[in-house]
């Protein structure tokens, strides 16, 4: 496996491949099989367990004096716009007036393509023509009219909605599945495609954010159970960061949170018997 640029933003790299609804992905996404970093069976690795970075230090890690910084170079706070933003990634929310936006949130276009290259991945040739002109696309579709794009992960306002959307079989879990199962898509990639779609929802994934997260199962409920836990105190702390670093609209909350975290961690990330993220 090649090396990925580490400027450009959270990465995974998948191998290309021909659209054959077949493939097995050795990283597994939702957290019940495959791959990761093995810390999360070290008892003696503080941040890694199958529960996770317990709400508390989640907290811990956002409030560090670090966070405004890191946020503001990631996504360029300050940079002239005659300047290249230092991380490519800055431009996956922004891009083509973001994926959410009413003329295009159900449907997969080439904007959406070219932002998930922003993350230093890439959807397979095939893939993409079939997403963009395909069963395959129609498919994503069916299920994106069935997911709003006002509800939030971790709301609580909405104490259920949210679950039900990401759940197992439900329209969230059913749409990465359908992306999942494309030769060279894989889980990360899949659900960089719907995190593109439905910002405020699905959370960005790659193997350095599960290592900093403790490796945690089900990793959509868990973010969910997460923001939610204490009366939704890190959800809140999250929306103040945000404009604490002066981040554009475009930006969720979720998406804070991810660059929080990667940024912390994607440096000091060893995939091999990593201890997760250090507080």
């Amino acid at each position: 496996m090649p090396t990925p640029e580490r400027r450009r933003g959270p990465w995974f790299v998948m191998p290309l491949g021909a659209c054959a609804c077949a493939c097995a992905c050795a990283f597994s996404f939702d957290g019940k099989a495959g791959g990761g970093c093995p810390g999360r069976k070290r008892s003696l690795g503080l941040m890694m367990s199958q529960d996770g970075l317990d709400p508390a230090k989640l907290l811990r890690a956002v409030d560090d004096r670090r966070s405004v910084p890191d946020l503001q170079r990631y996504f360029g706070v300050g940079v002239p716009p005659d300047a290249a933003p230092p991380f490519t990634g800055g431009s996956f929310d922004r891009l083509g007036g973001g994926g959410d936006h009413p003329a295009v949130r159900n449907v997969i276009t080439s904007d959406d393509l070219i932002a998930v290259q922003m993350l230093s991945v890439r959807v397979p040739a095939r893939a993409a023509l079939d997403l963009l002109d395909g069963d395959l696309g129609k498919a994503v579709t069916a299920q994106l009219r069935d997911i709003p794009t006002e509800i939030d992960l971790g709301d609580d306002k909405n104490t259920t909605e949210a679950a039900e959307l990401v759940k197992d079989g439900g329209p969230a879990d059913t749409a990465w599945r359908l992306l999942k199962a494309c030769r060279g898509v894989g889980g990360v990639i899949a659900g960089k495609v719907l995190a593109r779609k439905r910002p405020q929802l699905i959370p960005l994934y790659d193997n350095v954010v599960r290592c900093a997260f403790g490796a945690p199962e089900h990793f959509w409920q868990w973010l969910d159970g997460r923001l939610r836990s204490e009366v939704g105190v890190l959800r809140h702390r999250l929306t103040e960061l945000h404009a604490e670093a002066g981040l554009p609209k475009e930006v969720s909350a979720l998406r804070t949170l991810d660059v929080v975290v990667w940024m912390r961690h994607h440096d000091a990330h060893t995939g091999h018997r990593c201890a997760g993220l250090g507080l």
